[in-house]
């Protein structure tokens, strides 16, 4: 096939960022080209016009298994904006504070201590735990595609509270899906590849930054191989070889990929590529699973001893300190399906409640401002069966393709979608999609 010219990318999420940068390294002039008049897709910033504050769309983190996210960081220049965490702070109601971290332990037993001293568990639940993770250890995955993650705690034997206090706010945050809906093949990929290979896995980066700003570079290195970065361009129609633009603008291309998110795609792609190409037809079976980011201005410091927290048995599942005070916070409720439909001044309302409920230090503290950003498509839904549904790069049409929702084996995140456009630069080059 050899290495094309020029590549068309649609779509200035991750996963087409991470296709155009690997692409201009190989001297690959590409037109990158996204709708919004910025970068990153749904993982990126805005301005808070009624507070004038830069805002992410909903707090992103990265772990230590995030390999592939981590490289582009580095490409990018931007691997030293991450503040980087070996603990956990699991706070209950009052605000004790349980910390999980690794220790002596090789892994995969090395949170086994601060399991055992954690407050929220029992000993007994830390043992059922336990027995669990050694049945996760063995699990094959593919085994489980068709299954809940609820019917494999079942087969552990894992009791309700258990499963409430620690299972589920595992998995709805990385998975963003209840553990009685979402695939055990995806829940176990979290644990087999994010928990128990070693303790640098499970470490937690959160961008100091604003989401926005580590994707300052990609206009650069794409323009520096001589191809360009094009925003605020809506692709409405795309084909094998050229893009076109609502308002009529033409761009062409020796390949294409097309890296937007999978419900747009059908609505996007020539209907003779979709009608030839089997990829296509699955993907209108894909649905979406909601996320609700709350951004809270207290009047003084609030959270200044944590730099993150998961908030135990309450709706509101993790707070991000996102200022050095501690007066500034960031709520995140995956899998809000029951949220979408509250008005902002509810869902204030709510998460303030657990964050008073939680944290001492708002006792006297006055909410100052506050925004929330529902994201109702946030990721596509891993139901039992959907693994089977997710396509490869490449197939019988040259449209390569490229999105979390592809055939990564990683849930709905920037791993994946980081995994995908990589998947798609090499199919490029050498006419085939390499495993992610």
């Amino acid at each position: 096939m050899g290495k094309p010219s020029s590549v068309i990318v649609v779509g200035g999420g991750i996963a087409g960022m991470a296709a155009a940068v690997r692409l201009a390294e190989r001297g690959v002039a590409v037109t990158l080209l996204e709708t919004r008049k910025k970068l990153g897709g749904r993982a990126t910033s805005f301005v808070d016009v009624r507070s004038g504050e830069v805002l992410d769309n909903c707090q992103h983190v990265v772990l230590g298994c995030c390999t592939s996210y981590l490289d582009l960081l580095g490409r990018l220049g931007s691997a030293d904006k991450l503040r980087w965490h070996k603990e956990q702070y699991w706070v209950e109601e009052g605000g004790r504070t349980s910390v999980i971290r690794p220790g002596l332990l090789p892994a995969p037993l090395h949170f086994t201590g601060s399991l055992l001293r954690a407050k929220f568990l029992t000993v007994r639940e830390v043992m059922a735990i336990g027995r669990a993770a050694a049945k996760m250890l063995r699990a094959r995955r593919e085994a489980w595609g068709t299954r809940t993650f609820a019917e494999f705690l079942r087969r552990c034997r894992q009791p309700e509270r258990v499963i409430r206090r620690f299972w589920s706010p595992v998995v709805v945050s990385a998975c963003n899906m209840e553990v009685d809906r979402v695939a055990a093949s995806s829940a176990l990929q979290v644990f087999q590849e994010g928990f128990f290979p070693s303790a640098r896995a499970a470490e937690i980066g959160v961008p100091s930054v604003p989401l926005v700003g580590l994707y300052e570079r990609v206009e650069g290195i794409v323009a520096k191989a001589g191809g360009r970065v094009v925003l605020g361009a809506g692709v409405s129609h795309l084909d094998e070889r050229s893009a076109t633009t609502s308002d009529g603008q033409r761009f062409e291309g020796e390949r294409m990929i097309c890296a937007l998110p999978v419900e747009r795609v059908g609505r996007v792609v020539d209907e003779n590529v979709r009608n030839s190409d089997a990829r296509f037809a699955p993907l209108e079976l894909f649905t979406h699973s909601p996320i609700l980011g709350v951004h809270l201005k207290f009047d003084r410091p609030v959270m200044a001893a944590l730099p993150h927290a998961v908030l135990v048995d309450r709706p509101t599942q993790w707070l991000f300190r996102k200022d050095e005070k501690g007066e500034q916070l960031h709520a995140v409720i995956s899998a809000a399906d029951s949220w979408m439909m509250l008005s902002e001044e509810e869902i204030v309302q709510r998460v303030e409640a657990d964050v008073r409920a939680c944290l001492p230090g708002t006792k006297e503290a006055r909410l100052e401002w506050a925004r929330s950003v529902k994201e109702k498509l946030a990721t596509w839904a891993p139901l039992p069966g959907t693994d089977e549904l997710r396509p490869s790069a490449t197939g019988t049409s040259g449209v390569i393709l490229a999105g979390d929702y592809t055939a990564t084996g990683w849930p709905a995140t920037m791993e994946g979608a980081t995994r995908s456009g990589y998947a798609a630069a090499e199919a490029c080059v050498w006419g085939e999609g390499v495993k992610a």
